[in-house]
């Protein structure tokens, strides 16, 4: 005979405003197996746990049912508190009146009475609760962290530190990231470089640390504590351990017509090429699109300069198997593109920038030696027009509904660069807002203002037309209710950010979630918001939202607590509420196998004892240290041979009759 407790929690007035507690308590008492029903206003709390605990001791209660807020608050909350008692973990069911009641309910009636269905349908379920005991799976001294931009260069140093080793995997052929493009960085204007190639340095020669560029994650299996991957070293053509970093076979090199990215497309590099000075590791890689001895077979002049013998036209892309206990994604971004921008005239002239494309003129290793000057006939300006909100917090569909979050601090900082270096040029930047929250960033943008003379007019942009050697731009000023009409020699394009392309291939091999605007989504965006809702895969940097470079270096530290947090386990306990399979139902038929995501079915020949006949059938198994109880298989099984451990068919046919009744 089940003994069930009911504890209703006021929730502050969270609940209790839209709720009728006391009838809550009042109907639950009354439902079968129901022994004892009672209120408190924090039931989450010290007090309230020790109420529920005191309860199941003086009721011998068999079951409890907590009507609280959302289970992925306070469910485990309320299971420890139960074990602590010496009941069952998994003969705690949790109501959720907050989230799915009183926050989305006005009418008092309604609500209480949406309360009271709620609550009984969580009794009837824990009814037929059954106690389940939690497995364990070995953890993988290991960690695995996808980019290598400052995000995954401050994760696996953090990582590292604490005794653990890890593996950076970066696509780009340099660690580093969007970071080392940048000049000056705000709000302390202080060298980029300066800050990350010690970091890049001390990351390549760290003893727990592998990096792999030029390389990708090609498959990931497994499940936290042990994951399985599979990394892509794309060939570089050149031999790692002879290359000396001369940069002759990039000198010599005939081909110097391809695009150069790092420099955003505004010169041109050689087909063999490293990145940039810094570059870690330094050794080239020789672009096979671009390179006129894979095109035509003839050349091989890098071969024939290279003294160390260091050209490998037959090297091939090597697949790199490891195992992981944890996984950091740290896959940084990118800027939108503008080809659903024509009214800035981005595409018509080379004198509209973006300003990605202005850190790197304004670098000392840029395109340009960090001389400002014009991209078409590289004369200096002698005015200059920022536009911001290019792409961000877009009303339609051509852009992002969110604000990028840097712009406007970027564009104070590249003001007074301009302002300070080239005191001659007059820079209006035109702004929907200003947004500087961060420490010592409304200062930051005052200054530019009131130091530097920066104009800023608050009004948007509706067109740049080339008109002869000159940009005309025509915007509104908001303030004054006016029209302008300007002409000026550079435009400036504060574009949105948006996460790397790469994300939603990642995201599904890692069977992680991400949002509407591809950013990846955090567990609990307050509560656990570097770690994804899927186990053992962390979050850092941009790839989990905009963010600013102290942000990204304070997410990834975060993140390496978490992850050391992980590996610092012998093993973990698994979660019971996993698929369990009925061998006498089961037909083989492999549709469960087909729609798990997770790759926890397989399939075996079994001898089966079918009510006194004994045959062998082929039979589906669960590995419980893979199921991640999402159910999709017992929704698929055409026998009604699969089932879910602690959400039952007939658990949940029982919640609807209850609801129904």
């Amino acid at each position: 005979m089940h003994r069930i407790g009911v504890f209703v929690c006021h929730c502050g007035t969270n609940i209790a405003a839209t709720v009728d507690i006391d009838r809550v308590v009042a109907a639950a008492a009354k439902e079968p197996g129901v022994v004892h029903a009672e209120d408190y206003q924090y039931m989450c709390s010290e007090a309230g746990q020790l109420k529920v605990r005191e309860a199941i001791k003086e009721k011998q209660l068999t079951g409890i049912v907590v009507c609280s807020c959302s289970p992925r608050m306070h469910e485990n909350t309320f299971r420890q508190a139960a074990q602590r008692a010496g009941l069952n973990p998994y003969m705690v069911e949790i109501a959720n009146i907050r989230e799915h009641c009183s926050w989305i309910h006005k009418d008092r009636e309604e609500a209480t009475e949406k309360a009271i269905i709620l609550a009984r349908a969580a009794i009837a379920k824990v009814m037929l609760n059954a106690p389940l005991t939690a497995g364990t799976s070995r953890v993988v001294k290991r960690a695995l962290v996808i980019g290598g931009g400052i995000a995954g260069i401050q994760t696996a140093l953090d990582i590292a530190e604490a005794g653990y080793k890890v593996d950076i995997v970066e696509k780009t052929p340099s660690i580093g990231g969007r970071m080392s493009q940048l000049d000056k960085t705000f709000p302390t204007l202080d060298c980029s470089a300066c800050i990350l190639t010690p970091k890049m340095v001390e990351a390549a020669a760290h003893e727990n640390i592998t990096i792999y560029t030029y390389s990708e994650v090609e498959k990931v299996t497994g499940f936290v504590g042990d994951f399985h991957v599979e990394i892509r070293k794309k060939a570089r053509s050149v031999d790692m351990s002879k290359c000396t970093g001369c940069g002759v076979c990039q000198e010599k090199c005939p081909s110097k017509k391809a695009p150069n990215e790092f420099n955003r497309g505004l010169d041109k590099r050689s087909a063999i090429y490293t990145p940039f000075a810094q570059a870690i590791p330094n050794v080239p890689v020789i672009d096979r699109e671009h390179c006129i001895k894979f095109k035509t077979g003839k050349c091989g002049v890098c071969a024939k300069v290279c003294q160390a013998g260091a050209i490998d036209y037959e090297q091939k892309d090597e697949i790199i198997t490891e195992n992981y206990g944890a996984i950091v994604v740290a896959t940084g971004f990118d800027t939108i593109k503008l080809d659903k921008y024509d009214e800035y005239a981005y595409s018509q002239s080379p004198d509209v920038i973006t300003s990605l494309e202005l850190e790197r003129i304004m670098n000392a290793a840029g395109p340009t030696k960090g001389h400002l000057e014009r991209m078409s006939d590289h004369r200096a300006p002698k005015s200059m027009v920022f536009i911001q909100c290019v792409g961000s917090r877009c009303a339609d569909n051509r852009g992002k509904s969110y604000c990028s979050k840097i712009c406007c601090m970027y564009t104070a900082k590249h003001a007074m660069l301009i302002r300070d270096k080239y005191p001659d040029v007059d820079v209006t930047v035109f702004y929907i807002d200003v947004r500087t929250p961060g420490k010592n960033f409304d200062e930051f943008y005052r200054r530019a203002v009131e130091e530097y003379g920066v104009h800023y007019i608050k009004g948007q942009v509706g067109k740049v037309a080339p008109q002869g050697d000159k940009l005309l731009v025509q915007g509104v000023d908001l303030l004054d209710n006016r029209r302008i009409l300007m002409e000026t020699d550079m435009v400036v394009l504060a574009t949105a950010i948006e996460p790397n392309p790469d994300v939603r291939k990642i995201a599904t091999m890692l069977t992680a979630s991400i949002d509407t605007n591809n950013f990846l989504t955090e567990s609990h965006a307050k509560l656990r918001p570097v770690e994804s809702p899927t186990a053992g895969i962390f979050l850092s940097g941009v790839c989990q939202g905009p963010k600013d470079i102290p942000e990204t270096v304070a997410q990834a530290g975060a993140a390496a607590v978490k992850v050391v947090g992980l590996l610092a386990k012998d093993h973990l306990v698994t979660n019971p509420c996993v698929a369990k399979s009925d061998t006498l139902l089961c037909n083989g038929c492999s549709s469960c196998e087909k729609v798990c995501p997770y790759g926890a079915i397989s399939y075996e020949e079994q001898e089966v004892n079918d009510h006194g006949i004994r045959e062998t059938r082929r039979v589906a198994v669960v590995n419980s240290a893979l199921c991640q109880g999402c159910g999709a298989c017992t929704v698929a099984c055409p026998s009604g041979a699969m089932d879910l451990q602690g959400f039952s068919n007939r658990q949940i046919l029982a919640e609807v009759d209850a609801i129904c009744r």
